[in-house]
């Protein structure tokens, strides 16, 4: 690519930026509904994640906008914060702490976390989106800004909303609901392969217009219409000045609230966090095998993310939905990622009459399968086909997640899976070789790992004391380059126990062999720093 003439690739780019931009439409409304946020604000995070973030990031087929991993932090922080605006201050505060993050070449953070904790924050996030959207797919708007979290004391919560839903059926908003969904599942599992159109139309927009196809028709009917209660509203601007009247402003005098910096810290990361995993997939899936600067790209989002704050939208990532529907439709360049969020403000300006005619249910069918793929029954099988050490982080995660909050579901996925590398740490520090008899002895030979410490002192400790009398024992340490100085004193408590026990040992290193040695600590004092 020539960086100089952004437009060269523009034959290419245009096509895929309509794609982008039919995808984005919809899950920018559909997300702010999941996130309980004014649905103008998730229009906004697309539009600028898509000129602002397009333009500064480093990425050349990655394309940023509200994201469904940070659905759960929003709706729960806007109650908690006590308006729209104190959780704009976290928004802004998120984008500041993801620049610092760049600025300390924090691009690697995402390596720190295990990926068993990764795949159960994504598998937490998908049930929560499909817990809240229940009630809204059956035309249960009561609650339309999704704010009610899953548990909690009093007599009202999203479980409560779900089964309320069954007494409050609307069969308009479900019957288009259900048609919506049966689109989306068809052009997953089926059209989608069949033909070139079928990639260039994506199903949510089919579900969308069909939607709005339905809503026109009915209008009017008591038993099959959709009533407005049950529809997107956007503000419909009568002049420029009324369209700047929708954005809404930080409250700034908040920000001494500690629980606003908590929120913006938990942006920060997991903005950061679901923005480096999409960074690897697209740098995977791009046909050029570009690689993304991970820390420009930090430096991107929370730039846009500020700006995000600053005028009412909701809080950026790189998503691989888009991303990957631009990749997919042959985008080459950022300029694909900046047209899609023009298209985006143009649509606002344009066209906001005939997005207040999208019904709520089929948004909910939307986000539905958005949760479905997050949340994939298959991964769950996956992950306890991988084994304990994966599953058990896996799901502690996503039961946190669920039934605490999104920062404790982390928080105690990585605790157990810090849990899980002691357990192997202890279990990986040495291994034994038994062999038979020889002149009234048994032949032991123990090999340490290449690190052993402390966490290691009670398997090393149990092996020794369980070794019978009359025993030969060969204790192998040329693999080990770090041995902590407990474990040698527990070897040179040992010595003096082997000697009361008939046991002899032969300690083989990179220095040679020592028979029976006199003093571990001198031998090991003596060893070279680097062995």
């Amino acid at each position: 690519m020539n960086s100089s003439n952004p437009f060269k690739n523009l034959k290419a780019d245009f096509p895929a930026s309509i794609v982008v931009f039919f995808v984005a439409l919809p899950l920018c409304l559909g997300i702010a509904l999941a996130s309980g946020a004014p649905l103008f604000s998730g229009l906004i995070a697309g539009i600028v994640g898509g000129i602002v973030v397009g333009a500064i990031s480093g990425s050349q087929v990655g394309v940023s906008g509200p994201a469904a991993g940070l659905a759960a932090i929003v709706l729960v922080a806007i109650t908690s914060l006590g308006s729209f605006e104190n959780f704009l201050v976290a928004v802004v505060l998120g984008g500041v702490i993801q620049i610092l993050f760049g600025v300390l070449k924090f691009g690697i953070i995402g390596y720190f976390f295990p990926s068993s904790v990764i795949k159960g924050m994504l598998t937490g996030i998908g049930l929560i989106i499909i817990l809240k959207q229940i009630p809204h797919f059956f035309g249960y708007d009561s609650n339309t800004e999704g704010e009610l979290p899953l548990f909690q004391s009093d007599s009202q919560n999203t479980f409560l909303d779900i089964f309320d839903s069954v007494n409050h059926i609307s069969p308009g908003a479900t019957i288009i609901a259900v048609i919506g969904l049966a689109i989306l599942i068809l052009w997953n599992t089926v059209l989608s392969k069949k033909g070139k159109i079928f990639q260039l139309v994506q199903g949510p927009l089919v579900a969308v217009v069909i939607g709005i196809i339905y809503f026109l028709l009915t209008q009017g009917n008591v038993a099959y219409g959709i009533s407005a209660d049950h529809l997107v509203k956007v503000p419909v601007p009568d002049d420029f000045s009324s369209f700047l009247g929708q954005f809404s402003f930080p409250n700034f005098s908040a920000i001494g609230n500690p629980a606003i910096w908590v929120t913006a810290f938990t942006i920060a990361l997991v903005a950061s966090l679901e923005t480096l995993l999409c960074v690897e997939a697209t740098d995977k899936l791009d046909p050029r095998k570009r690689v993304t600067p991970t820390n420009k790209e930090l430096f991107a989002q929370g730039t846009g993310n500020i700006l995000s704050g600053l005028i009412g939208g909701l809080p950026i990532t790189q998503v691989i939905v888009r991303s990957s529907a631009n990749i997919q439709s042959g985008g080459k360049t950022k300029m694909s990622a900046i047209i899609h969020g023009f298209l985006l403000l143009i649509s606002v300006i344009l066209i906001p009459t005939l997005l207040n005619m999208i019904p709520l249910s089929v948004l909910a069918a939307v986000l539905l399968i958005v949760g479905y793929k997050l949340a994939k029954p298959a991964l769950f099988k996956q992950m306890y086909k991988a084994g304990w050490k994966q599953f058990i982080p896996f799901t502690i995660t996503v039961l946190g997640i669920v039934f605490i909050d999104l920062l404790w579901g982390i928080g105690l996925g990585l605790a157990v899976g810090i849990v899980v590398i002691l357990i192997k740490s202890f279990q990986n520090s040495h291994f034994l070789h038994i062999e038979d008899k020889s002149n009234g002895k048994h032949r032991i030979k123990m090999t340490l790992a290449e690190e052993v410490t402390f966490f290691n002192k009670g398997a090393i400790l149990k092996e020794l004391d369980s070794l019978p009398r009359d025993t030969f024992l060969e204790l192998d340490v040329r693999k080990t380059r770090f041995l902590d100085n407990d474990i040698i004193e527990i070897l040179e408590d040992f010595s003096e126990k082997a000697r009361n026990r008939n046991i002899d040992i032969k300690l083989i290193s990179e220095r040679g062999t020592v028979e029976n040695p006199t003093s571990f600590l001198e031998f090991f004092q003596l060893r070279p720093k680097s062995a």
